[in-house]
C-alpha cells in the first residue's frame, strides 16, 4: 500500500494512493458506509501504532461521482470514519500537488459530507471552502460528572461538535491532559443523554475555547477527536462549526477574517459567506508539509499486523 504522509499545523494526514479495499460503486455515502461496516480492521491497521501515530487521519482516495471533482476521498481516524476533515483536505491538496495531479488554482473534491473546493496557492498553502456549516442549538447545559454544569453550543461543520468555554482551564500545552479529560467527559455525557444532531447524530468532537494570549488571534481552541486524541491543528471542521456559532451570535460578519489557533499554536485564517440553508459557507486557509512517501507492509507473520489495540 503506497501512502504519502503530511502534517497540517502539526496534525498528520496519511493519503492512501493505492492498495485500499474495493468499496464497489454507488454514491460516496454508500461507499463510506461500506468502509465503516465492512473494513474496520483495514482502516484501524493503517493508523494504529506501530504503523501509524496518535492523532493521524487517513484519506482513502476513491473515484468521485461528480465529474467536476478531481478526486473523491473518505477520511477516517483510528476510531471512526469521518464525514469531512479540514486539515486532511489541506494535506490532501498538497499531496495531490506533490504527485502532479493538481496545479496552483481551484479544484473540487468530493467528500461524504459534500463537495468542497480547495484553492492551492503554492506548494504548502491551501484554502478550503467547506460545506455549509451551522449552529444547531445554543446554550445547551449538561451535568458532567466530576465537573458540574457545562454550557455550550451544538454545531455542525462536517462533523458534530459540542463547543464550550474552557475557562477556568487555560488552553495551553501545559493543560492538554486536563482539557482532554474534560472533553471526553462532556462527549460521554452528551452521547449518554442523546444530545446531538437533529437526526440522532452523536457528538463526535468537543471544542474547549479560550482567549488567545496574542492579539493576532481571536481564540485558541482545544479540539477532541473521535479517537480520543486532540487535534494538533485548529481543526477545519471545528473552525467551521465555531465560526457558525460566532455568526449566529452576531459576533462575526460575512467576509470578516479571523485567526484561530490550536492548543499547540498552529493557525488557520477563516472567513465566511452566508449559506443557502441558514448556515454559513466557511473558507479556511492553512499550511501542510509533506513528511514521507512510504510503502506500508502487512506481513502475515507480523504479530501486530492489525495494529496495537490498548
Amino acid at each position: 500500500m503506497h501512502v504519502i504522509d503530511s502534517h497540517t499545523g502539526g496534525m498528520p494526514t496519511r493519503v492512501i494512493l493505492d492498495g485500499g479495499p474495493d468499496l464497489g460503486s454507488g454514491s460516496l455515502a454508500k461507499r463510506t458506509l461500506r468502509l465503516a461496516k465492512d473494513h474496520e480492521a483495514f482502516y484501524k491497521s493503517v493508523l494504529l501504532e506501530p504503523r501509524g501515530q496518535p492523532g493521524m487521519v487517513g484519506a482513502l482516495l476513491v473515484e468521485p461521482v461528480d465529474p467536476s471533482c478531481v478526486i473523491g476521498v473518505i477520511y477516517f481516524d483510528a476510531e471512526a470514519v469521518l464525514g469531512m476533515c479540514g486539515h486532511g483536505t489541506i494535506g490532501l491538496a498538497v499531496t495531490l500537488a506533490e504527485e502532479g495531479r493538481i496545479e496552483v488554482g481551484t479544484h473540487r473534491i468530493e467528500t461524504p459530507a459534500g463537495i468542497v473546493t480547495v484553492e492551492l496557492h503554492d506548494t504548502n498553502t491551501v484554502s478550503v471552502t467547506n460545506i455549509e456549516s451551522r449552529r444547531v442549538a445554543a446554550d445547551v447545559s449538561v451535568e458532567v460528572e466530576g465537573y458540574g454544569r457545562v454550557t455550550g453550543d451544538l454545531a455542525y461543520g462536517g462533523n458534530w461538535f459540542f463547543i464550550a468555554d474552557a475557562e477556568p482551564i487555560e488552553v495551553s500545552t501545559a493543560n492538554i491532559q486536563r482539557l482532554k479529560d474534560l472533553s471526553i467527559a462532556i462527549r460521554k455525557t452528551c452521547n449518554e443523554r442523546g444530545i446531538g444532531g437533529p437526526q440522532g447524530q452523536p457528538v463526535d468532537h468537543v471544542i474547549l475555547s479560550g482567549p488567545s494570549p496574542n492579539s493576532d488571534c481571536l481564540r485558541r481552541n482545544f479540539v477532541l477527536c473521535p479517537d480520543g486524541e486532540y487535534d494538533r491543528s485548529p481543526c477545519g471542521t471545528g473552525s467551521s462549526a465555531f465560526a457558525a456559532c460566532l455568526a449566529a451570535r452576531g459576533q462575526l460578519d460575512p467576509g470578516q477574517q479571523i485567526t484561530l489557533k490550536s492548543v499547540i499554536g498552529s493557525a488557520y485564517r477563516l472567513s465566511y459567506q452566508r449559506g443557502s440553508e441558514g448556515g454559513i459557507i466557511p473558507t479556511l486557509t492553512g499550511e501542510a508539509h509533506i513528511m514521507a512517501k512510504s510503502t506500508l507492509i502487512f506481513a502475515t507473520d507480523d504479530p501486530f499486523r492489525a495494529g496495537i489495540v490498548l
